[in-house]
């Protein structure tokens, strides 16, 4: 008897971030002569490429850089987007719908831990008004808490989609997977999936299991100047 092909795995969608704006998650990381950037925000894939020197050169003027990272930062961006676009119009596999997403971030003194459930198939979420809530909720009040909480799901988003393309091109290429234990597979996390869904229905993009509230409820620390002190010669 031949295994039941999943639909996700039939009709499969054409990669893009699983989010209503399909924007792309930029990190910079760039030193030069002892003086060090960083710096992570989204960038609309669909903007001229001439955007990128533009924005470099303006976050070079405000931020009193020298000129040589104009050329960095602008490498690193147009890098990051020719990758994202190098998976545009590939198939991608979206049988496994529920996907969990951890953050763990320090955003100057706030230091945020949470644990959660995202709908992989609902183009229409949005992170950022996730995070916009998460702070109201938690009564966090640093404006740039939020759109790091945003930054850090759309990240593990994008990497999602990267290897959901991964995963069918392997299995369009294998006959074992056309016929064998990676549709069973499959179709068994597709149907956790469903009972999720219908559990705790398809307004949200979010789930918390009940199971795992005590577990994973959010935990928000404001830490004293000491303690990011601490932290920052840790990392360093």
């Amino acid at each position: 008897m031949k295994s039941q092909i999943p639909a996700s795995l039939r009709n499969p969608v054409k990669f893009r971030m699983p989010t209503a704006d399909n924007l792309v998650p930029i990190r910079l990381d760039i030193e030069i002569d002892g003086q060090r950037f960083k710096d992570a925000f989204t960038w609309n894939p669909s903007d001229p490429d001439s955007e990128v020197v533009v924005f470099a050169k303006r976050t070079v003027k405000d931020l009193k850089l020298p000129l040589a990272f104009v050329t960095q930062i602008a490498q690193s961006i147009q890098s990051q987007l020719t990758e994202f676009r190098s998976y545009e119009g590939q198939d991608m596999y979206v049988g496994e719908k529920i996907v969990p997403i951890k953050l763990d971030l320090r955003v100057n003194h706030t230091l945020i831990r949470d644990q959660f459930l995202w709908d992989l198939n609902n183009m229409e979420s949005d992170p950022e008004e996730f995070a916009r809530t998460f702070c109201t909720d938690m009564g966090i009040e640093d404006p740039e808490v939020g759109p790091a909480i945003a930054f850090a799901i759309r990240e593990q988003l994008y990497k999602i989609a990267v290897q959901n393309v991964t995963s069918i091109k392997e299995m369009k290429i294998s006959k074992k997977a056309r016929r064998g234990p990676e549709y069973a597979s499959a179709s068994k996390s597709g149907v956790a999936a469903v009972d999720l869904v219908k559990l705790f229905g398809h307004r949200s993009s979010v789930i918390r299991k009940r199971k795992e509230w005590d577990v994973y409820e959010p935990i928000v620390d404001i830490l004293s100047n000491e303690e990011v002190e601490e932290s920052a010669v840790i990392i360093a």
